[in-house]
C-alpha cells in the first residue's frame, strides 16, 4: 500500500453541497432519480452529465455528511469492484479528478479510506498523470492539476513528488491565465466561478495542512492564492443579487456549486478576507465585462462582456448587453439560464439570444452559438460609456456589439441603461438595414406581469403588491409565456415582456412603486 503523508496543519472542514444520495444507492442529480443496482454505473439510457455526477462522489462532503458515513464507505468499495480500470465513463479525466480530490477530502475529514481504496486511489492518480485535458483546457485542465497536488500532497514518495511539482506547475500558469486582473473567472459563468474559487480555496487548505512537503518557491505559490481568492469574493459577491445567489450569465444555474454562505464560512475558516461591495452605486468588472449599477431600491447587473475566452467560448450564451434587476432582495428581471448540457434544441435554444433581456435582429443570435459547447461568428462590445453624476443622482451606461454585422445590412444593436433615485431607464437603438428586431424582458416567475390594453404600459405585482410600474416610451409591448431555468433538469413558467423596436428604437422605463 502506498505510503501517506503525515500532515503539519489541521485540515478546515470544506464547502458543503446539498446531498445527492437519497438511499444506500439512490442518487439524484440533474432533479433526475436514479437507483444504482437498476442503473449501474455507465447505463447510456442516463445522459452523459447524469453519469458523470454519479462517479464524482461529490456527496462525500455534502450537507450532513457523517449521516451517510457507513453507505460512503460500502459506495467507494463498490466502485471500486465494480469499475474496471481504465474502462468507461467513471475513467474519464474529469470524472477521475474530481473522485480524486473528494475521495482524499473525505479522508482529511475524519473518515477513514480502506487498503484497496488507496490503493486504487493510488492508481487512480498515475492514470491521470498520463491523460491531462489539455485538448480541452479551462476549468478542466484546472481541475486536473488540482487532483495532481492533492494526490502530490496525500501520498508520500517520489512519484507523488512529481505529481505535486506537475500540479502546481500547470496551476502556475492557469491561474494567471484563468483569473482576471478584476478576479473573474475568464469562462465567464458566475457558476463556473464559483467553482474554480471552490477549487482554489482547496487548494489552499491542502496546501496549508501539509505546508512542510512544499519547498520555499511552492511555499511562494501557494501565498499569492490568497490574495487571488479575496479577488475571486470580490468579483463573485459583485455578480451575486441581494437574494445572496449568483445572477445567470452564460451557463449558471443553481446547486452546482456550492452556495455562496458555504463559500463564505470556508473562507472566514480559511482565515480569508473578503471585501464587502454593499455600499457600492456602481461597479465596473473591467477585465471580465461586467457592471453592477444600483440604487436604494434597485440592483442592475449589465453585460458589456464578451463571450467568453476566444479559444474557449463553451459556456458562452449569446447573451450581450443582457441585464438582470433586482428589486428589493426580490429578482424581478432575469436572463433564462441553464437545465441542460448536450445537443439539443432545447440546450440551442438556451444558449440563444431570445432567452436572455436583450435584442435579437431578424430572429438571429448575437452570437452563432451551436451544438452543445461551440460558437462561430460571435459578438464583441464596443463603446462603452459610463456617465456616474453624483449630483444628480444618476448613472448611465452605454454600450453597443456588432455581433449583428455578419448580416445583410450590417446592423448594430447599442443600448443605454439610465438609473436616477427610482427608476431604470433602457433604451435600445438598431443601426443599418434590417428587417425586424424585438426587445426581450424575462420576468421572474414569482412576479406578475400585467399589460394595461394601451400596450404601452402595466405593473410588475408580487405578492398582491406593485413593485415595479413598466411604460413604453417607443415601441410594442405584448406578453409571451416563457420559462425559466434555474437548476439542471428544472423549468419553470414565467413570462417575457416583449417590445417591437419601431424605426430602430424601442425605450422601456421600469418605475418603482413605494405602495
Amino acid at each position: 500500500m502506498p505510503k501517506l503523508l503525515k500532515h503539519t496543519d489541521s485540515w478546515q472542514k470544506p464547502a458543503s453541497r446539498l446531498s445527492s444520495m437519497v438511499g444506500p444507492n439512490d442518487f439524484k442529480f440533474l432533479n433526475e432519480l436514479g437507483n444504482l443496482n437498476q442503473l449501474g454505473w455507465d447505463n447510456p439510457s442516463r445522459e452523459k452529465l447524469w453519469r458523470y455526477n454519479l462517479h464524482y462522489f461529490d456527496d462525500l462532503n455534502a450537507h450532513n455528511v457523517e449521516e451517510r458515513k457507513s453507505w460512503h464507505t460500502d459506495l467507494i468499495e463498490k466502485w471500486i469492484v465494480e469499475n474496471a480500470p481504465f474502462v468507461g465513463t467513471g475513467w474519464e479525466s474529469y470524472p477521475t479528478s474530481l473522485r480524486i480530490v473528494n475521495w482524499i477530502k473525505w479522508h482529511l475529514g475524519g473518515n477513514q479510506l480502506s487498503a484497496s481504496a488507496l490503493q486504487s486511489l493510488f492508481i487512480q492518480l498515475r492514470w491521470l498523470n498520463k491523460r491531462l485535458e489539455y485538448h480541452l483546457l479551462g476549468n478542466h485542465l484546472f481541475a486536473n492539476a488540482k487532483a495532481l497536488v492533492f494526490g502530490g500532497l496525500f501520498f508520500e514518495n517520489t512519484e507523488a513528488n512529481n505529481w505535486l511539482q506537475k500540479g502546481l506547475a500547470i496551476l502556475k500558469r492557469e491561474v494567471k491565465e484563468q483569473i482576471l486582473p478584476d478576479g473573474g473567472h475568464f469562462e465567464l459563468s458566475t457558476m463556473y466561478h464559483a467553482l474554480v474559487l471552490e477549487d482554489i480555496l482547496d487548494l489552499i487548505n491542502i496546501t496549508k495542512c501539509f505546508s512542510g512537503k512544499l519547498n520555499e518557491e511552492q511555499d511562494k505559490q501557494v501565498s499569492s492564492w490568497y490574495d487571488v481568492a479575496e479577488k475571486m469574493y470580490f468579483w463573485l459577491h459583485t455578480m451575486c443579487h441581494p437574494d445572496g445567489e449568483i445572477s445567470f450569465f452564460n451557463d449558471s444555474a443553481f446547486d452546482v456549486a456550492p452556495s455562496i454562505s458555504e463559500l463564505d464560512a470556508y473562507a472566514k475558516r480559511l482565515g480569508i478576507v473578503t471585501l464587502e461591495t454593499t455600499d457600492k452605486k456602481l461597479i465596473l468588472l473591467k477585465d471580465s465585462g461586467y457592471i453592477r449599477i444600483k440604487n436604494d431600491s434597485l440592483l442592475a447587473l449589465l453585460d458589456v462582456a464578451k463571450i467568453g475566452p476566444d479559444y474557449l467560448p463553451g459556456h458562452g450564451h449569446a447573451d450581450t448587453l443582457s441585464f438582470e434587476l433586482s428589486v428589493g432582495d426580490q429578482r424581478v428581471i432575469v436572463n433564462s439560464g441553464t437545465s441542460c448540457y448536450g445537443l439539443s434544441t432545447e440546450r440551442l435554444k438556451q444558449r440563444g439570444t431570445l432567452s436572455h433581456n436583450t435584442v435579437t435582429v431578424n430572429g438571429e443570435n448575437s452570437s452563432e452559438v451551436w451544438g452543445g459547447f461551440r460558437v462561430a461568428q460571435r459578438a464583441y462590445s464596443r463603446n462603452l460609456k459610463i456617465n456616474d453624476s453624483q449630483s444628480r443622482n444618476n448613472l448611465e451606461v452605454h454600450c453597443s456589439h456588432d455581433g449583428y454585422n455578419r448580416l445583410n445590412g450590417k446592423p448594430v444593436h447599442a443600448r443605454s441603461w439610465c438609473m436616477n433615485e427610482n427608476e431604470l431607464l433602457i433604451k435600445d437603438n438598431v443601426l443599418g438595414f434590417y428587417k425586424t428586431s424585438v426587445a426581450r424582458f424575462h420576468f421572474h416567475p414569482d412576479v406578475q406581469l400585467t399589460i394595461k390594453p394601451n400596450n404601452k404600459s402595466g405593473n410588475v405585482i408580487m405578492e398582491g403588491n406593485i413593485i415595479l410600474t413598466w411604460f413604453i416610451d417607443h415601441g410594442f409591448a405584448s406578453l409571451e409565456e416563457s420559462f425559466w431555468y434555474p437548476k439542471f433538469g428544472r423549468s419553470v413558467p414565467n413570462f417575457c415582456l416583449q417590445i417591437k423596436l419601431v424605426k430602430g428604437v424601442s425605450v422601456l422605463r421600469l418605475r418603482f412603486s413605494k405602495s
